[in-house]
């Protein structure tokens, strides 16, 4: 019924919403306090496995309103607008249902109302597509300092390792979701005007996670180009990272 599509939530509120300025784990909380149990702990338990690695594959993107910066903190006008997809189904489903019931939600210590639950219209995804981040896109490897300890390292896009990196992490994505290899493995992504401009710190249970808003070209197969629009491209998309749309011309 809801197969593999894209929600755009809208939220209202009465007075004015505070929120942290790193407020991906609040909002990456609040969704999975709106899923059915069942659900909410297998993606956070379990999700989709390949290896030693767990997949939770859905994506939110940044908060869209109106708002101002107060210290650490944003200051949101009513309403503001995100954007969740996820190939998961049942995750849509469940999230869909459990809105439709509750119209009312805290998070921290606001009361926001939904406003309306729509579907986003799948895009007809081509060979090739311009792209821009609703979320930050981030890669990254783990490496080994000359002391032994360990540290992450993240890429910026105009490195010859973001665009493998972020091939490699979908067709791990997409195994794990399908327990199959993808029909092609033809993928590329390039950026576009990509500048300091772009690069976005968040701070995530205390970690910092670098990635970069803006525009990508991506191209190779639209299979793989539409389940990177589905689960998000590169890493931590569950965290609030990677969700794209096409950049009308």
């Amino acid at each position: 019924m809801f197969a593999k599509m894209r929600l755009s939530l809208t939220f209202s509120f009465t007075k004015k919403l505070i929120l942290p300025f790193h407020y991906n784990e609040i909002i990456q909380g609040l969704i999975y306090r709106l899923l059915d149990k069942a659900i909410a702990e297998k993606l956070h338990d379990e999700g989709f496995v390949l290896g030693k690695r767990k997949f939770k594959l859905f994506t939110f993107s940044r908060l869209f309103g109106n708002f101002e910066r107060q210290g650490e903190n944003f200051k949101f006008s009513s309403p503001f607008k995100l954007y969740l997809s996820s190939p998961y189904n049942e995750m849509i489903e469940s999230l869909v249902l459990n809105l439709l019931k509750t119209p009312e939600i805290k998070i921290l210590e606001n009361n926001i109302f939904v406003e309306s639950v729509e579907v986003v219209a799948s895009p007809v995804i081509k060979r090739e597509v311009t792209v821009k981040m609703l979320s930050p896109l981030t890669v990254y490897s783990t490496l080994l300092s000359p002391d032994g300890k360990k540290k992450t390292y993240y890429y910026h896009p105009k490195e010859k390792e973001f665009s493998q990196l972020v091939k490699e992490n979908l067709f791990k994505k997409y195994k794990a979701f399908y327990k199959r290899i993808p029909h092609s493995e033809e993928f590329h992504i390039e950026p576009l005007g990509i500048s300091s401009k772009n690069e976005k710190l968040v701070s995530y249970k205390g970690f910092i996670i670098k990635g970069w808003m803006g525009k990508f070209r991506l191209r190779g197969d639209p299979e793989l180009i539409k389940f990177s629009y589905e689960a998000g491209l590169g890493a931590k998309n569950s965290q609030g990272f990677g969700m794209w749309e096409i950049l009308e011309k």
